[in-house]
């Protein structure tokens, strides 16, 4: 149950980001942002501050963003029964178009005609009288209710994400995955400061009956060299240890500006399934709030750079068990939720830097996919034409979900059959 709701909070945290990013630059790009969502299903709680509707609803999986675009399902058509409410100029401020059995106060009309892109016009009969045909202007920020009772401000063309110059639909379109990297940043620094300070060259303690304990090394020694060579971190203490493979190597150290060198004989010790050299010292942490933070931002960068390898790796050498889904994240993240709070941190800032690299790759279905399009229509001077672009997220689409269901089957195969 526990792996479950860490789960649920961390692939909710990456989604809402993601989608946050989105909404943030199409209004900065004046794009119409008609709803934003903190989850998904069924609606649980809305309220609407112009011009956009915020809701709740039941699932928690994370959230989306529903931009002003001419593919909007929230449509009307004739023989549709709604309800209209005007104001003191006798335009249409609301329609209710969700057919409930309490419908707002106003004008019942079946649809003959309507326009919420262009002319903002709808025409109809009132009150069902066939011979009473009326046409009545619709304001520019009337607002309508659909099927799910979701009020929704329309989408007049001008408004529209196909309407904004190319630039304002890239920065809208690489917005989520940018804000996913920048989140795996910021995660890393916080994380740095919920554990202890990176490690320094200066021995901390020293085990029992250890090769180091043995060669009389003591705590608060400091390591200057391994067989010669100049030491700046434990990383390369560790790294000279473990390559001696046993043998013998020769320890130069200062203790109170007093140096001297040692001989030591590393023992072998078995770490998760693999042999590993140690001499038995512990490094004391530099608790400095710069070395602190230089630490999580290298973690982040590092982690970043690795990341882009495997994406490119992968494009060498394709395979499915380089790949994660859902049922994947969720075995990980089970995994790690029993680590502890640190690891879970350190976890969900790998995932938001690896969705947010991940989405920027130029494949239809894709935010890469649509930034690509972008790129395409700067150099083109104008959009690629509607069916062609339609015609190139319908194979991408299908393509992706063809991977979605090969990467999913293969992570129950690997993590709960193998």
């Amino acid at each position: 149950m526990k792996g479950i709701l860490i789960f649920l909070v961390v692939f909710g945290i990456l989604v809402f980001v993601h989608e946050f990013g989105h909404f943030v630059v199409a209004k900065k790009c004046g794009i119409l942002v008609r709803e934003f969502s903190i989850g998904m299903g069924p609606k649980l709680f809305q309220v609407r501050r112009n011009p956009t509707t915020y809701t709740i609803r039941w699932l928690p999986l994370g959230g989306y963003v529903r931009l002003a675009s001419k593919d909007d399902d929230t449509t009307l058509a004739p023989g549709m029964r709604v309800v209209l409410q005007l104001n003191q100029q006798k335009e249409v401020v609301r329609i209710d178009a969700s057919e409930s059995d309490v419908p707002i106060a106003g004008i019942p009309l079946q649809i003959t005609k309507v326009d919420l892109v262009d002319a903002l016009l709808i025409s109809g009969y009132e009150n069902g009288e066939e011979d009473k045909l009326v046409t009545y202007h619709v304001n520019h920020d009337a607002t309508i209710i659909d099927q799910s009772k979701t009020e929704l401000i329309i989408a007049p063309r001008d408004t529209q994400f196909q309407e904004a110059n190319v630039w304002q639909k890239l920065a809208t379109n690489v917005a989520g995955p940018l804000m996913n990297i920048i989140l795996g940043f910021v995660v890393f620094l916080i994380w740095t400061f919920t554990v202890p300070g990176p490690a320094t060259t200066t021995i901390a303690e020293v085990l029992p009956n250890s090769p180091a304990a043995n060669a009389q090394i003591e705590p608060g020694s400091q390591i200057k060299a391994v067989n010669g060579h100049k030491i700046n971190s434990f990383a390369q203490i560790s790294t000279a240890i473990n390559n001696s493979k046993g043998k013998k190597v020769t320890v130069t150290l200062t203790k109170d500006a007093q140096k001297k060198t040692v001989t030591i004989k590393p023992n072998p010790v078995e770490v998760q399934g693999q042999k590993v050299y140690q001499i038995g010292i512990g490094a004391k942490g530099d608790e400095r709030i710069g070395a602190k933070f230089k630490r999580g931002w290298d973690t982040a960068v590092s982690t970043t750079g690795l990341i882009f390898q495997a994406v490119g790796g992968l494009f060498r050498h394709f395979s499915l068990n380089k790949l994660s889904g859902p049922v994947g994240i969720y075995s990980q993240t089970s995994q790690v939720s029993q680590m502890g709070f640190t690891y879970i941190l350190a976890f969900l800032a790998m995932i938001s830097i690896n969705l947010g690299i991940v989405n920027l790759i130029p494949i239809p279905g894709l935010d890469g996919g649509k930034f690509l399009l972008n790129i395409i229509e700067i150099f083109r001077g104008k959009p690629i034409s509607e069916n062609h672009e339609a015609m190139v997220e319908l194979i991408g689409f299908g393509l992706l979900l063809i991977l979605i269901i090969a990467v999913t089957g293969n992570d129950i195969y690997r993590y709960f059959i193998k």
